[in-house]
């Protein structure tokens, strides 16, 4: 483990940047935040995948290597560092700040996707702004040029997450049942499992700074239906002041109607996806068909949700027996026990 403060590179408009940027704050982690291109990269590991943030850690051999999958990576800062946790110490509560930090990452990323480059206004400010996080001094001339390469180059990406004109409806909805449960339980308590924050606070967190802090039109919906969420949102940001103890954490074996009602919201659109995804990778498939809230829903496979989903089910088979039957009373009736038949 080294002193040096940990060394990321990343962009305001990642979500998953936002996330672990916010995850280091409140660990009071040291940290210096690179980036995205450019010479301060230089000498720097390059990662295999080109992805948002990238952390530059210690390998096997003291060596540093890129490192990009963000939960794994709040794992490692975990048993690399001490104090202020971000993981539950009941096991079962742990499981579940897990699946909705799967949720947040791998579905809500759909909604701040399908917004961006889905809508006039919305595809107007990323498309300027951008550009513009990498290189604040660039000309209007190619400022123009950049913002409709990316532009183009987005919206031509929809279909990646599955947005399209039949399953962005299904997305939207989504989203504004999200908005409205989160708003309900942030009136009985300050975070998703207690007077603390979680890892899965944080991954929500940083899809709504762009869906409830950026984008035009989730932002417009975010404000009118669910006015805690966007100071939520502002709060999540540097949560350095906040004093936790262990006793903060909720109790598994009595989890409150408000997060029953997210995870019955997580039940209803996340698990068919997820399911049909890996059965499509299974059998070879071109294409994830499946049906969400009773529409078609189309996407090409993505094999790293194969792994979340593998992750998620060991993850549960792991549990010893009380945690899991805590577990499994938690999910009961919400969607989410599909993903563990």
């Amino acid at each position: 483990m080294t002193t040096d403060p940990i060394a990321l590179s990343g962009a305001p408009g990642s979500p998953y940047t936002r996330k672990m940027v916010s995850v280091l704050r409140y660990r009071r982690l040291p940290y210096r935040l690179l980036p995205s291109e450019g010479p301060a990269l230089a000498g720097l590991p390059a990662p295999k995948v080109r992805l948002l943030p990238t952390f530059y850690l210690p390998g096997p051999d003291g060596a540093l290597e890129a490192v990009t999958d963000s939960t794994p990576i709040i794992r490692r800062l975990e048993a690399e560092h001490a104090g202020r946790s971000v993981i539950p110490t009941d096991p079962a509560l742990a499981f579940l700040d897990e699946l909705i930090e799967d949720y947040a990452d791998e579905w809500l990323t759909k909604a701040m996707f399908h917004y961006r480059w889905a809508y006039e206004a919305d595809i107007h400010q990323a498309g300027r702004q951008l550009p513009l996080w990498r290189n604040l001094s660039q000309s209007d001339e190619t400022l123009a040029k950049t913002s409709a390469f990316i532009s183009d180059r987005q919206i031509n990406r929809l279909y990646v997450v599955g947005s399209n004109a039949v399953t962005g409806p299904v997305i939207e909805a989504s989203y504004r049942r999200f908005l409205e449960l989160f708003e309900a339980h942030l009136q009985t308590q300050p975070y998703l499992l207690g007077a603390r924050p979680a890892a899965c606070d944080f991954a929500v967190y940083g899809q709504l700074t762009q869906l409830a802090h950026f984008d035009p039109t989730p932002m417009a919906l975010t404000l009118a239906i669910a006015p805690r969420v966007f100071a939520w949102v502002d709060l999540m940001e540097d949560r350095t002041g906040v004093e936790p103890q262990d006793g903060d954490w909720m109790d598994s074996s009595t989890i409150p109607a408000t997060l029953h009602a997210l995870l019955c919201e997580i039940g209803r659109v996340y698990p068919p996806v997820m399911l049909a995804n890996a059965k499509a990778l299974m059998s070879g498939a071109e294409s994830v068909e499946t049906t969400v809230d009773g529409q078609p829903w189309t996407q090409p496979p993505f094999p790293y949700q194969a792994k979340c989903l593998r992750w998620l089910r060991d993850s549960r088979a792991a549990l010893s027996p009380a945690p899991q039957a805590a577990v499994d009373a938690a999910l009961a009736g919400t969607g989410c026990e599909a993903l563990f038949a």
